[in-house]
């Protein structure tokens, strides 16, 4: 095991425009196929998001609902301004974004919305995986990635904008590209995370 590998990998926002290649999605895309999976069904799906046209397409959109949630939360202009702003800029400056979806189309299916909901929860958790072996492959590549949850408050402006399958759940957007940025951030003792018995 390498442990620089999962020690000094952070979330980078910040990308040199250069774009990546795509022997290199291919090899991430890879990366994130091989995790793990319930009834290894491998659930994921993944957009390839690499024009600007898209991305500017996709970033108006997402930030036309992230503005009107700020809104009706009552967010003073200013604040909303800035965040939509931020939103913009991190969707637009990465050379690469992949979106994260998942699908229930291969997964079990039952009668009772109790082991419904198991059964999606566990196709998250696989879907999140990929996303896992995804920003690994990327930081022992010398990228520079983030996982950005926004998706899942605009689910279906992310699914009209880039005419995804219905079936097709977005649950991450990933920003990719060559940093641009250190980052260093601790993490909190170990001890008070973890439980022996």
């Amino acid at each position: 095991m390498n442990p620089s590998l999962f020690l000094t990998r952070r979330s980078i926002r910040r990308y040199l425009p250069d774009a990546v290649p795509s022997e290199l999605i291919d090899a991430l895309l890879t990366a994130a196929a091989y995790a793990p999976s319930a009834h290894n069904r491998q659930p994921w799906r993944f957009v390839v998001i690499t024009g600007a046209g898209t991305k500017h397409r996709l970033a108006m959109a997402m930030g036309q609902k992230l503005q009107a949630d700020l809104a009706a939360d009552g967010t003073p202009e200013a604040i909303m301004a800035q965040d939509v702003a931020r939103s913009y800029a991190r969707l637009t400056q990465a050379p690469l974004l992949i979106l994260l979806c998942l699908t229930m189309a291969d997964m079990d299916s039952y009668p009772d919305p109790t082991r419904q909901q198991h059964e999606w929860v566990m196709a998250v958790q696989s879907t999140a995986m990929a996303g896992q072996n995804l920003l690994l492959a990327a930081h022992e590549a010398g990228l520079g990635a983030c996982w950005l949850c926004a998706p899942l408050f605009c689910a279906e402006v992310v699914r009209q904008t880039l005419d995804l399958p219905a079936d097709w759940q977005p649950q991450a957007l990933i920003t990719v590209g060559y940093p641009a940025e250190v980052k260093t951030k601790p993490r909190f003792p170990l001890e008070t995370r973890v439980m022996y018995r």
